[in-house]
Order: C-alpha cells, then sequence, then structure tokens
C-alpha cells in the first residue's frame, strides 16, 4: 500500500483531500470534530517533515454555487487549534487566490480550501477542474475513506495528474487495513449485526456477507418486512412491502449456506413515533394495529447478545431501533455493550460507520471496539466487494 510513510514531505506541498463533512449547529459550531480529528496524523506528519499543506474537503450538499452556510470558514478556528497554528484560507478552491496562497505556502503552514462543492465540476468528476487543484500540490494525498466510493474530481481524478506522487494518508490506510481484516481475514465465529430502516439498503452487502459469516443477526427497523414476510402482523412498523420475497429469498440462502440468520423474537413498540409514545413488549409478528416497532425487546437483547460474546470477528452496521430517543436506545446500547464485551475478550470488531458510529459515540463506547469507521457508505461497498474509485486511483 503507498503510503505517506514513503515520502519525505521536506520541501513539498502536500494536496490532501480529506473528508470534514462535519455537523455543525445553527450557530455554526461544530457538534462532532471526529474526522477532522482523524485527519490530524497525516498533516502533521507532513509538517513534521517540513513540508506545507493544502486540504481540501467537501461541506454539505451546497446547491448550485456558493452558499455561506456550508462555507469551511466556519471550521477554521477549529481547525487552527487542533493544530495549534494559524490555518489560512482561501476563499474558493481554484483560481487566482488559491494559486497564490498555495505559492506562496512556507514549509509548516496549512492552508484550508473553500467548499469543493460549491463547484458542480467536483461531483460530475471533471477532468479540468482536477487540473486545477492538481497545479496547487506537489504531492496528492488520499485521506478521505468517507468519500472513497465516489468519482468525484478530488477524491479521484486529480490522482492521474501526480503519476508518480500520490498517496494514502493515515486515515485511508487505517480503514482499508481494518476493512481487510473482516472482509479477508475474519478468525471464526464470524458474526455480522445488521441493523437500519430498510432492506433495499443492505441487500448486496447481505448477500456478500453470506458468502462470509457464520452468523447474521437482524435487527432494526428492516426486521419488520421479515417478520411480515414470514405471515407476522407488524402494525404500522417500517415496511418495504416489495421486498418482502426477498426477505424470504435471503432466509432460504442463509439456510443453503448453513448460515445462522438470527431474527428478533420480540419487540419494544409504541403507539406513536415520539419518546413520549406510549410503550409496550410483544413478541415478534404480533404487533397490534396502530402500533409500531422502535426497539428490539429484551428476550432478542439475551439472543442477540449471546451469539455476539461466542464470537471472533464481529461486524456491525445499523442501529437496533431509534438510538436517538432515549425510551427506545436500550435495544442498541445492549448489543453495543455486547460487542465490547466480546472485544474484551479476544474478538476483532469493526464498527460500519453512520448511525452505527453514532450510536458507540452516544454511549461514550469507541475506545472499547477495535475500530470505528468513519466512512459508513464507502465501508459497505467495499465490504460489498465492489471497487471504490477513490482506492483505485492510488494503487494505479
Amino acid at each position: 500500500m503507498k503510503t505517506i510513510d514513503q515520502c519525505n514531505f521536506k520541501d513539498k506541498k502536500a494536496l490532501i483531500r480529506v473528508d470534514f463533512n462535519v455537523p455543525l449547529d445553527k450557530d455554526f459550531n461544530i457538534t462532532d470534530d471526529k474526522r477532522m480529528r482523524a485527519a490530524l496524523p497525516t498533516i502533521n506528519k507532513i509538517l513534521n517533515d517540513g513540508g506545507s499543506v493544502i486540504l481540501m474537503s467537501h461541506l454539505g450538499r451546497p446547491k448550485g454555487g456558493p452558499d455561506d452556510k456550508y462555507s469551511l470558514k466556519h471550521i477554521l478556528g477549529d481547525l487552527s487549534r487542533m493544530l495549534d497554528l494559524t490555518v489560512k484560507f482561501a476563499s474558493d478552491c481554484i483560481g487566482e487566490e488559491a494559486e497564490n496562497k498555495a505559492k506562496n505556502l512556507f514549509p509548516g503552514e496549512v492552508l484550508l480550501l473553500e467548499n469543493l462543492r460549491f463547484h458542480p465540476e467536483e461531483e460530475k468528476g471533471d477532468v479540468a477542474f482536477a487540473e486545477k487543484l492538481a497545479k496547487l500540490g506537489d504531492v496528492y494525498v488520499d485521506d478521505a475513506f468517507g468519500t472513497a466510493h465516489r468519482a468525484h474530481a478530488s477524491t479521484t481524478i486529480v490522482a492521474q495528474f501526480f503519476p508518480n506522487n500520490k498517496y494514502f494518508g493515515y486515515l485511508m490506510a487505517q480503514e482499508l487495513e481494518n476493512a481487510e481484516k473482516v472482509n479477508h481475514g475474519a478468525a471464526k465465529p464470524f458474526t455480522a449485526i445488521m441493523g437500519g430502516a430498510k432492506v433495499s439498503d443492505k441487500i448486496l452487502l447481505i448477500e456478500s456477507l453470506l458468502e462470509k459469516v457464520d452468523n447474521l443477526i437482524i435487527g432494526g427497523g428492516m426486521a419488520y418486512t421479515f417478520a411480515k414476510a414470514q405471515g407476522g402482523e407488524i402494525g404500522t412498523s417500517l415496511l418495504e412491502e416489495d421486498r418482502m420475497p426477498l426477505c424470504l429469498e435471503l432466509l432460504e440462502k442463509a439456510k443453503a449456506k448453513g448460515v445462522n440468520l438470527i431474527l428478533p423474537v420480540d419487540t419494544v413498540i409504541a403507539d406513536k413515533f415520539d419518546n413520549e409514545a406510549a410503550k409496550s413488549q410483544v413478541d415478534t409478528g404480533q404487533i397490534p394495529a396502530g402500533w409500531m416497532g422502535l426497539d428490539i425487546g429484551p428476550k432478542t437483547v439475551e439472543l442477540f447478545s449471546k451469539t455476539i460474546k461466542e464470537s471472533k470477528t464481529l461486524l456491525w452496521n445499523g442501529p437496533m431501533g431509534v438510538f436517538e430517543m432515549e425510551n427506545f436506545e436500550q435495544g442498541t446500547k445492549a448489543i453495543a455493550l455486547a460487542v465490547v464485551e466480546a472485544t474484551k475478550n479476544g474478538a476483532f470488531s469493526l464498527i460500519g460507520g453512520g448511525d452505527s458510529a453514532a450510536a458507540i459515540a452516544k454511549f461514550n463506547l469507541e475506545d472499547q471496539v477495535s475500530y470505528v469507521s468513519t466512512g459508513g457508505g464507502a465501508l459497505l461497498e467495499y465490504m460489498e466487494g465492489k471497487e471504490l474509485p477513490g482506492v483505485k486511483a492510488i494503487q494505479e
């Protein structure tokens, strides 16, 4: 793997694609700076070598040009504090100002470019736009795993202008190493825990995992489609009616491959989607009309936890219920604690970005699992066996 350890950045300008797509509140305060902190080791290695750094990132989903709400200037103060230096800022990512500021950077200095997505050419993977970005640096470093599945100008196309000077940053390398441990080196028993709202979001991943895992645990909203497909009553719970035949097919596939596919046996229900809703517990497939399932029940927690604690490799993607609501977080929290216990007993646990990462963070358990991925969609596609354009661009 071509990482920044193979390069001495003395007197070089490193153009780094980072993922600083961080959540901001209405006053533009960062509410979770994890993605920024994850990039610090890469930035510091280059600065310590005697190089300078030009950072490029997107923020949010601006539509049709610059929008103050999505300006990266809002993160400048926090970034300067994290790096303990004054980070310079260019009010565009291409053009005269960006070029001059990049050209005049001294070793040890950092320049942050304005949001790449203020230019539609970024998401289109435009070659001319990528070439303008490439002008700014001597070396290209990709450290944005969260966008590695997108063939955008700054994540993929720009690499072609650095045929002999392109590297993975430390975060990117770490993400790939940890994903590989699960994808091609999993110690048995290997258990995947799938949650989240929709079966349709996870079909390819589930099918890919059926080739690898010993146990497949399914919870969260998608479990209700399985329950309905098997003839159960699910009230007003989440349902993908058109996916019911697929659920039955997946159950058959698991059986044929000797995979232990484990579904919830009970569920916590509510009379409305509200933290203060009336609550009750019923067996799976017995949800009365007008009620909805919002969490796994205690018998299911016990069932899932037993399998998790007996595992040597764990992949977790998707919560077990509406963990954002305090009254329906118990199932997700219990599964998180089971994963932590298995990890303490020597299992390797990979938490698959997105809501799973948010849940682990909510319960302050990030340091007690093996690895928390920063890339939800990218990790899923990698696990599905797809080639990630951002990874391929560095390896070519």
